[in-house]
C-alpha cells in the first residue's frame, strides 16, 4: 500500500466516523418525523439538529436562541436572551473516540501511519466544519473555529490509542525524526536511577488504577441507582408524553449522557459532588435542587442522606489503598535498602495522588458545562474542587497501603529472628 492509498483510505475511515456520529441521532430523529409529525414539517430541521447534537458531543459549543414568547411560556430565567449550550454528551464523543482507536489500529498495520493519520485528522476537521455550516440555522448556531478543531482532537486521541495498542504495528521511516527526539529523551531520563525511574512509573499505575477503581464503582453504582429508582424515573416518562418514537429518542439522549452521569457519580464519591443549576449541589453532605432539566433520569437524584454520603467517601479510599496494595511489592523491591526509603515512599504516593485525581479532574471538566439559560449556565462537577478532594484521599490512602506492607514485612522479619533465637 503506497502514501496516496494510505491517505485516500484514511480520509474514507474519518468520513465514516463522522457518517456514524451524525447518523446516531439522525436516524431516530427521521423516524420521528416521518411517523409522529407525519413529513408535515421539514426534514432538514432534523438534520440540523442532529449535526448539531454530533458537534455538541464533540465539545463544540452552541449558541441558541428561543422565540420571545416560546420563552415566556417555558418560564425558565434567561430564555428570553440568546444562550450558550456547552455540555458534551460524552457518549458521542466515546463513540468517535473508539471509531478513531479502530482507525489507528489498521493504520498501524501500514507503512505510513503519520500520512494516514494526518489525512484523517484533517478529513474530520473539514467534515466538523462542513457539519457546522450545514447545521447553522436561524436561532441555532455551532462555534465554526470549534467545530473545525474539537471534533479532530478527539478523533486524533482515538487515533493516538489505536496506535499504541496495536500489537503489529509496522516499523515506519516516517518516525525518523520522532525516533531522534525518542532516543535522546531515553538517554536524559537514563541519567537517573534505573529503581527511580521505576517509581515513576509505579506512581503513573497507581494513580491511574485508583482513578479507574473510582469509576468502574460509579458506574456499577449508577446502575444500581436507575434500577431501585425506576419508578420515579418511569413516572417522569409518563408525564412528559412525548410518545414511542419520542420516549426512544429521549432514552438514546440520555444514553449519549449516560458517561456525563457517571462521572458525576464518582465526583459524587470523592466529596464535592456536582451542580444542576447556579446554587444547587448534589454532594454526600446533601441535596438542594431547584429548577433542574425535565429529563426522566435525574429522577433517580439522591434525595439527600449525609450518612450514606460520608460511607459512600471510602470509595475513593478503598480505590487508593487497593492500587497501593497491589504495587507493594513493586515498591519495596525499588526502595528498599536504600537511604531516603521513606521520603521515596511520600513522594511516590504523592505524585501516584496527583496523577488519580488529574484524571477524574480532567473528566469532571470534560462532563460540566452550560445547558441552558440562566441558572442552567452551570451543571456538572467543579473540577478544581474534584483535584482538590481526589488527591489529598488518594495520597492518605496510598501512604496507609505502602505503611500497612511496611508493618507486615517488619512483623515478619521480628517472627523469623526470634524464631532463629
Amino acid at each position: 500500500m503506497n502514501r496516496p492509498v494510505t491517505a485516500l483510505l484514511a480520509a474514507l475511515d474519518a468520513l465514516i466516523v463522522v457518517a456514524i456520529g451524525v447518523g446516531i441521532p439522525l436516524i431516530p430523529l427521521t423516524l420521528l418525523w416521518a411517523i409522529q409529525f407525519e413529513l408535515a414539517v421539514d426534514w432538514l430541521d432534523f438534520w440540523r439538529a442532529s449535526g448539531d447534537l454530533w458537534l455538541l458531543g464533540n465539545g463544540v459549543d452552541l449558541s441558541l436562541a428561543i422565540d420571545p414568547a416560546l420563552a415566556l411560556q417555558l418560564g425558565v430565567a434567561g430564555a428570553e436572551v440568546p444562550f450558550t449550550v456547552g455540555i458534551a454528551p460524552l457518549g458521542l464523543a466515546l463513540v468517535t473516540v473508539l471509531l478513531g482507536v479502530r482507525s489507528g489500529r489498521r493504520l498501524g498495520g501500514t507503512p505510513y501511519p503519520v500520512t494516514g493519520g494526518a489525512a484523517g485528522v484533517l478529513a474530520v476537521a473539514g467534515l466538523g466544519l462542513l457539519v457546522a455550516l450545514g447545521s447553522t440555522a436561524e436561532g441555532a448556531a455551532p462555534a465554526l473555529p470549534q467545530a473545525a478543531v474539537l471534533p479532530a482532537l478527539v478523533y486524533a486521541l482515538g487515533l493516538v490509542v489505536g496506535y499504541a495498542t496495536n500489537p503489529r504495528r509496522v516499523a515506519s521511516s516516517e518516525f525518523g525524526p520522532a525516533s531522534v527526539l525518542r532516543m535522546r529523551g531515553r538517554t536524559a531520563v537514563e541519567r537517573f536511577d534505573e529503581r527511580d525511574r521505576g517509581l515513576l512509573g509505579l506512581a503513573l499505575r497507581a494513580g491511574t488504577i485508583a482513578a479507574a477503581a473510582v469509576v468502574g464503582f460509579s458506574a456499577l453504582a449508577m446502575a444500581l441507582i436507575l434500577v431501585t429508582n425506576f419508578s420515579p424515573i418511569v413516572a417522569l416518562y409518563e408525564g412528559l408524553q412525548a410518545g414511542v418514537l419520542g420516549g426512544v429518542s429521549l432514552t438514546l439522549a440520555q444514553l449519549a449522557l449516560l458517561p456525563n452521569l457517571i462521572v458525576w457519580t464518582a465526583s459524587w464519591f470523592v466529596g464535592p459532588g456536582f451542580a444542576l443549576g447556579t446554587g444547587s449541589a448534589v454532594s454526600p453532605l446533601g441535596t438542594q435542587l431547584g429548577l433542574v432539566p425535565a429529563l426522566p433520569v435525574l429522577g433517580a437524584l439522591p434525595e439527600g442522606t449525609p450518612a450514606l454520603g460520608f460511607v459512600g467517601l471510602l470509595v475513593p479510599v478503598a480505590a487508593g489503598f487497593l492500587a497501593a496494595a497491589v504495587l507493594r511489592p513493586a515498591l519495596t523491591q525499588r526502595v528498599q535498602g536504600r537511604a531516603g526509603a521513606l521520603r521515596r515512599t511520600l513522594a511516590t504516593a504523592a505524585l501516584a495522588g496527583v496523577v488519580g485525581a488529574g484524571i477524574l479532574a480532567l473528566l469532571a471538566l470534560a462532563s460540566q458545562g452550560a445547558a441552558g439559560p440562566g441558572r442552567l449556565a452551570d451543571v456538572g462537577p467543579d473540577a478544581g474542587w474534584v483535584l482538590l478532594c481526589a488527591f489529598g484521599e488518594f495520597t492518605v490512602a496510598m501512604l496507609l497501603g505502602f505503611a500497612t506492607g511496611a508493618v507486615r514485612r517488619a512483623d515478619v522479619s521480628r517472627s523469623a529472628a526470634a524464631d532463629t533465637l
